[in-house]
This record gives C-alpha cells, structure tokens and sequence, in this order.
C-alpha cells in the first residue's frame, strides 16, 4: 500500500491472482485484527498499513527466532561433542 492515502481492494486485486471479493475479505480480517485500517474516501473504502503492529510482531518474531537459534546452537556443540567422543 504505497500510497500514503491507501489502497482500495479493487487496486489491491489488479496484480494478484485472486478476486477482489478475496482480497476484500482478508483486508476485512486484517483490519479487524489492527493491522490495517481503513476510512471511506466518497464511495470508496481505502486501506492503510498500521506500523506498530506490524513493529511489535516483528519484534516478537525476532526474539523467539534468536531463542531458537541459541537452543540449536547448542544442540550442534552437543552434537558435536558426542560425534568426537564416539
């Protein structure tokens, strides 16, 4: 949604594989979970990406995916460690 006033489903759906009805209804779920919001321009309704969501998931992804690389690192010393004493 690169237009700072946003993006109607119909602009959305031009360049996907999908119908608008489609992409209408995930915009629908998208803005009923915050992460975009939308506002009525005339008869149109457009879209706009809300950051801070998107900010907050993305930082919550990124800490649960040092957690994990943490825990294979050191399954692969463990690893490593038992391959050498066989």
């Amino acid at each position: 949604m690169g237009r700072p006033d946003g993006a109607t489903a119909t602009e959305l759906a031009r360049d996907l594989p999908v119908t608008r009805q489609a992409v209408s209804k995930h915009l629908s779920v998208l803005s009923n979970s915050g992460l975009v919001e939308s506002g009525r321009s005339g008869r149109e309704v457009r879209y706009r990406l809300t950051l801070a969501p998107l900010s907050e998931a993305m930082a919550w992804m990124a800490g649960v995916g040092a957690q994990w690389d943490a825990r294979l690192a050191r399954l692969e010393r463990q690893l490593s460690r038992s391959r050498a004493s066989s």
